[in-house]
């Protein structure tokens, strides 16, 4: 069985209600619980937190425990060098998503610190980029 861990980062815990426009209707627990049901094959874990240090220290933690990682660094993909370092120094595979399409929104969410140092990004397609 493969594992899957998603990191969320900062605002991430306020789906559902926060920018319904933006990020929809749905709260991550009601949809993780969705996808844990659809790919039964996959352990997924979750991991979320407002807290720049904490999200370092759990990519830290993480390292070679999970088949690869999800991560959603909020706004921490437009202004964490430590984040990007963070993820440079690990062996397992980081996938950078984004619910939005970040180069259709406000400049400053068009430049990703952690791009270059994760295996792929996908961003624009709501709740099905993760």
């Amino acid at each position: 069985m493969k594992k899957l861990i998603i990191i969320n980062g900062p605002n991430l815990n306020l789906l559902g209600t926060r920018e319904p426009d933006i990020y929809g209707n749905l709260s991550f627990t009601e949809f993780l619980e969705k996808i844990k049901s659809k790919y039964t094959n996959v352990e997924f874990e979750y991991f979320q937190s407002n807290i720049e240090g904490e999200i370092i220290n759990e990519l830290q933690l993480i390292d070679e425990k999970y088949d690869g990682v999800i991560l959603n660094a909020g706004g921490y993909t437009h202004t964490s060098v430590a984040i990007a370092d963070a993820i440079g120094s690990m062996k397992s595979d980081v996938i950078e998503v984004h619910i939005s399409n970040i180069m259709n929104r406000e400049l400053f969410r068009e430049k990703s610190l952690i791009s270059s140092k994760c295996k792929g990004t996908i961003t624009g397609f709501g709740l099905k980029v993760y």
